[in-house]
């Protein structure tokens, strides 16, 4: 799917497998240092006698392998090295091991093998590719044998590459965190300053964010906190649940359409700006190389994610957590959430129940945030990190254990192009705080790139207000409504000359008629109640059963 991080696609066996994995000739040696490297280097106590640049030539000749390279830089650099075993990238249970390198405990990148040795071996090799830029661009720096530095001219501070050339891409690797909170912020000041009396709805804030070579932009944006009160409508034109996380997802399958009415235009100034390109293994669309995408919260999400602190959840015992209501799924009603083990709630309420926010990001991170719909088009889209700007926060293992570790293993059973995506999950700097004004505690505001402006829906009503900048007509149906998206859908399908598509008779049709992402969300379901975390909550199907 992206550039950097490609998961292994699909489930349909060893053969992909090998074909997914680089073909370097270092994955026919031996994962350890040899022992005449160590002798050559090593001098007393241990340290190395042999500079890093001569390290390094040895290694661009053939004469070190990577983790020879690493184990003696080790010495030289004075870093600490740890090669873990690790899950795949994928997840893909019993087929092939993954290890990761782990420098000052900075991980990097995970590298495969059918067997151990290979997949070390190929770890090392991957981690050396990400970090021989700055050590030879730090030649001048990096201390001799002699352990004495460099002088350091007068009154100049050194930087954190000269001292520690690994932190130095550590730091690289940071500076995206500090990146994304940034643009949020910037963007959400723009939308808020641009309509100040709208400024509380940002107490709950979530976005998403494209990272290129270029940098980071901010493509969608969703505030609010609630579960519309009334029951389940046939008209799609009523948001029912208006979390800030799931705003935000909404908002940016509004961008995917915007991009996949670029692409299927076949203008090709508008299919360059277009995120997508054709796949032309799979027949669909999948995002340009060199894009990730990003999701931003500013606080953690209702459901699982806030467990307390003091649980832990071994994924090689689960089953002594399995049943506890603090990890299982959960349900929402009127922002307020249960277990849905919980004897409290009444199942037999007629108002709207959905899933909550930390259950619905543990399903994306299997069938992609794209939805049914758009899998019509495109192969599934995965975050290759969340972001926490959570100024509460402390702990994030009950992120970590709700989103990935509940579905550890699923990976072999989904169809192709599915698998378990395993998120970096990480507390960064807050961009919005939890605002004293009541008034508009129950409205959410969306925006999504080229948006001109931003859209205010009550909550509770499920509707756009009366004084929102913008309405898309008299009846206040949201721009992120089914009925919307559907018309969308319509939209995309006539483009791509889909008649197929366009013959659909509703929007539950439509959604019905995309089998392998149907499979996946069945398999992903079976699997959490297998696991003894609950069944998920099925939908009354009057809810999809409309049309245009």
């Amino acid at each position: 799917m992206f550039a950097a991080g490609r998961p292994f696609r699909g489930s349909r066996g060893g053969q992909m497998l090998l074909k997914n994995l680089p073909a370097i000739s270092e994955l026919n040696e031996s994962y350890k240092p040899r022992s005449e490297d160590v002798r050559q280097v090593a001098g007393p106590g241990g340290r190395s006698n042999v500079s890093p640049e001569t390290l390094i030539a040895r290694y661009r000749q053939g004469e070190l392998n990577a983790v020879s390279l690493l184990h003696n830089l080790a010495q030289v650099l004075q870093f600490h090295l740890e090669l873990k075993e690790t899950v795949t990238t994928g997840n893909i249970a019993g087929l092939y091991f993954a290890f990761c390198v782990v420098i000052d405990g900075v991980e990097y990148k995970t590298g495969m093998g059918i067997t151990k040795k290979e997949a070390r071996l190929k770890a090392a090799v991957l981690a050396v590719q990400d970090l021989l830029p700055t050590w030879e661009s730090q030649k001048s720096v990096l201390p001799e044998a002699s352990g004495v530095p460099p002088p350091l001219p007068v009154k100049e501070q050194p930087s954190i590459s000269d001292i520690h050339p690994c932190r130095a891409i550590h730091e690289r690797k940071n500076s995206v965190n500090l990146q994304i909170p940034n643009a949020v912020r910037g963007q959400l000041t723009k939308l808020m300053n641009s309509h100040p009396e709208f400024s509380a709805c940002a107490g709950t804030t979530a976005a998403f964010i494209i990272q290129t070579s270029g940098g980071c932009e901010v493509v969608a944006v969703g505030t609010g906190n609630f579960n519309t009160n009334g029951s389940a409508l046939s008209s799609g034109r009523i948001v029912h649940d208006s979390h800030a996380v799931v705003t935000a997802r909404r908002s940016l399958m509004r961008f995917l359409y915007r991009h996949l009415l670029m692409f299927f235009s076949k203008m090709a100034n508008l299919m360059e700006k277009s995120i997508f390109e054709q796949n032309s293994s799979s027949g669909l669309l999948s995002m340009k190389s060199g894009i990730t995408l990003h999701l931003y919260v500013n606080q953690l999400p209702k459901g699982a994610a806030q467990i307390p602190s003091k649980l832990r959840l071994n994924p090689l015992s689960i089953s002594a957590w399995q049943v506890n209501n603090e990890i299982s799924l959960h349900l929402s009603v009127e922002g307020k959430v249960f277990s849905v083990f919980s004897s409290t709630f009444d199942h037999s309420t007629s108002k709207v129940v959905s899933m909550s926010a930390t259950d619905k990001l543990t399903q994306w991170q299997v069938l992609g945030y794209q939805g049914a719909l758009l899998s019509h088009f495109i192969e599934p889209i995965y975050v290759q990190s969340i972001l926490i700007g959570d100024s509460g926060c402390s702990d994030i293992r009950g992120m970590e254990i709700s989103v990935s570790q509940r579905v550890e293993g699923i990976t072999s059973q989904l169809p192709m192009f599915y698998c378990m995506m395993r998120p970096h999950i990480n507390l960064v700097p807050s961009v919005a705080t939890n605002s004293t004004d009541s008034s508009h505690l129950t409205y959410s505001a969306n925006w999504s790139e080229g948006d001109s402006c931003l859209e205010v829906v009550d909550g509770l009503e499920g509707k756009t207000i009366e004084e929102s900048p913008f309405k898309s007509g008299t009846a206040l149906a949201s721009r992120l409504c089914k009925a919307a998206m559907l018309h969308r859908f319509k939209l995309v399908a006539k483009e791509a000359q889909r008649q197929d598509l366009l013959a659909t008779s509703s929007y539950r049709e439509a959604k019905r008629m995309a089998k392998p992402y149907q499979e996946a969300k069945n398999v992903l379901r079976a699997y959490l109640s297998q696991q003894g975390f609950g069944s998920w909550l099925v939908k009354l199907s009057v809810s999809d059963n409309f049309s245009m």
